[in-house]
């Protein structure tokens, strides 16, 4: 079962996340079989973090909720909230397998949230820029509740332009990079 968690910062916890990043890469690395995508949310300024989104395919809503809740920052207090959901891979592939590579070009993170009455999830026709794409799934895995992509754009508008406008109650773009030990 893949999932998709993203842990947002709380104001004022950046030292807290530096101290424990040692710590939390090392939490990580225990899931690195099972890592699908992995990386931090950055403010505009493209070096403070602002949360941190990990995909991966776990055992079990229970192995998910260890994992989301386990790891080193939220047990410190570094996260305001966790968003955790089921997740669908529709690419079938890893970021380390994105023909882009890391660091060529603008990345971001792209949640479409609540989706309208009567929207159908679709599959965009262009996928050369996704980086990951799948729909947020509810605990069971049966109602779509949102989607997650993580995509290469020259902007926020164009990484927007992803998901399409009007079937979505609220779409957040966040700048995201490449994760994991250098």
């Amino acid at each position: 079962m893949e999932f998709f968690c993203y842990h947002r910062d709380r104001p004022a916890s950046l030292a807290l996340r530096q101290e424990l990043l040692e710590e939390h890469w090392s939490y990580m690395d225990g899931y690195a079989q099972e890592m699908i995508a992995r990386g931090p949310t950055m403010a505009d300024d493209g070096e403070t973090p602002t949360g941190s989104v990990h995909i991966a395919d776990l055992p079990d809503p229970a192995a998910a909720r260890a994992f989301a809740f386990d790891e080193p920052g939220y047990q410190a207090g570094a996260y305001r909230d966790v968003l955790l959901r089921r997740w669908r891979n529709m690419l079938g592939r890893t970021m380390w397998d994105f023909p882009g590579g890391p660091t060529d070009g603008n990345r971001y993170l792209v949640l479409g949230l609540g989706p309208v009455p009567d929207a159908v999830l679709t599959e965009p026709a262009e996928q050369d820029e996704l980086i990951a794409y799948g729909p947020l799934l509810s605990d069971d895995g049966t109602t779509w509740l949102g989607t997650a992509a993580l995509v290469r754009a020259p902007d926020a508008d164009a990484a927007r332009a992803v998901l399409p406008a009007g079937r979505y109650a609220d779409i957040e773009v966040h700048n995201w990079q490449f994760g994991g030990r250098s």
